[in-house]
């Protein structure tokens, strides 16, 4: 399918909610199969690539049932009923499952293959394959990437030195710790989203003080919970980014997590000078969470400090299409992880850019932009839900229309995304594929 987006002839507006935060629906799948009794989870996210790492755990044993936008998950102990876990598109899926079904004791003597589509099975494992091995785990691996196939081994706890702040690494290593021998403790070299150690208390699992690290002990009894998982920032920076960029637009953004190893877009955006009103804080469970107005009154380029992408990584296509509306030149650098995500996020935000003439040069870890002017144009949204939604807000203010081809990809985070935009005003309509 592709999507056809033209330029907003008014101010978008209204009350918008995001959808459950993605990262921590993958991570409460997770613990909730392996707590012992029921969890009730509100807000999980319904999108292909949650989906398929609760549908994994549901396989392994855990009971997933739903009512009243409510998920239960009854888990408590593992089984190797379905040997081989289709986890789609979900990189964050296939690597935090790689490290917590490495040590699972009730699965010693099973193998478990852990599959994915053509885009999952291009992005390296080796940053889990590697420090597992370290705790005794034993995974092949087609040179570095999936399929992954995973006999359970009893492990031992390690102190690893991350070469690269990663969220997904380190939350593969304490899911492994949390059955291993001894204290696994990570040590990061940068902020990571915290997510799974924000979780890991909520489900009764004590953490270590490693500083500068954080740890586990093995052996720890995970007990059921309720939560509730607050509205995903990376989803809701596309619609933040469109009240942005269409001049006069005013739209209150509800139950928006605003955890602040994740914040790095609402720096990029303040830095831009755009506005955006805090309206409310509370904590939900163990997560910040806000009530956002978000207002239309232009942005300029800067110059992002590389501090700042691991906090924004997720959101760097956004931010190039933002920076390619701004007044003024955007300079990106430090941003090379950006290359191993569901596509090459540089090489093809650069190209989508150039194709709706964008003045924008690529470098090798990151980008210039020379915003101001956007003429519109057909892309390519190469298989990456969060390019093709990136394209399609800045079709919003674009001299002509932008068509984003394979933008069914949108699916695997955000199927919501046309509808809400539409809701707010935007002009976007679905095509069909040309025969």
């Amino acid at each position: 399918m592709r999507l056809r987006i033209q330029a907003t002839s008014k101010p978008l507006a209204g009350r918008y909610c995001p959808p459950g935060d993605k990262s921590i629906s993958h991570r409460v799948a997770i613990l909730g199969g392996l707590a012992r009794g029921t969890s009730v989870i509100e807000g999980f996210l319904e999108a292909a690539d949650t989906r398929a790492t609760l549908a994994a755990m549901a396989s392994l044993g855990a009971e997933v049932t739903e009512s009243e936008g409510r998920i239960r998950i009854t888990g408590g102990r593992l089984e190797a009923g379905n040997r081989t876990l289709d986890l789609g598109n979900s990189g964050t899926g296939m690597r935090l499952l790689a490290g917590m079904l490495s040590g699972r004791p009730e699965l010693i003597g099973h193998t478990l293959t852990l599959i994915g589509d053509e885009s999952l099975s291009a992005r390296p494992m080796d940053r889990i394959i590697r420090p597992l091995s370290e705790m005794g785990a034993r995974i092949g691996s087609r040179e570095g990437r999936a399929p992954l196939s995973i006999e359970p081994q009893a492990l031992h706890g390690i102190r690893y030195a991350m070469p690269v702040a990663s969220a997904q690494v380190k939350s593969a290593l304490l899911l492994a710790g949390l059955v291993a021998d001894g204290a696994t403790v990570v040590v990061e070299p940068g902020p990571s989203r915290d997510h799974t150690e924000r979780l890991l208390p909520a489900f009764g699992v004590d953490l270590l003080d490693g500083a500068p690290g954080v740890g586990v002990r093995g052996g720890a009894e995970l007990r059921a919970t309720e939560l509730r998982v607050p509205g995903d920032l990376s989803s809701a920076s596309f619609v933040m980014a469109a009240a942005l960029m269409v001049p006069g637009s005013r739209v209150e953004v509800d139950n928006v997590g605003l955890n602040p190893t994740r914040d790095g877009v609402l720096r990029i955006i303040d830095a831009m000078g755009g506005r955006v009103e805090r309206l409310s804080d509370e904590t939900v469970g163990l997560e910040p969470v806000g009530r956002l107005a978000v207002h239309g009154e232009g942005l300029r380029g800067l110059e992002i400090p590389p501090a700042w992408v691991p906090l924004a990584i997720d959101e760097f296509p956004i931010v190039m299409a933002m920076a390619a509306a701004a007044e003024g030149e955007t300079v990106i650098r430090g941003a090379r992880e950006l290359r191993v995500k569901e596509s090459d996020r540089l090489a093809v935000m650069c190209e989508a850019l150039a194709a709706v003439g964008v003045d924008v040069t690529e470098t090798p870890d990151g980008a210039v932009i020379r915003g101001g002017r956007v003429r519109g144009g057909r892309v390519d949204s190469h298989g990456d839900h969060r390019i093709a939604m990136s394209m399609a807000v800045l079709g919003l203010v674009s001299e002509g229309d932008i068509v984003v081809e394979r933008a069914q990809w949108i699916e695997t985070s955000y199927p919501g995304f046309v509808d809400d935009m539409v809701a707010l005003g935007a002009d976007m309509q679905w095509e069909a594929d040309d025969d």
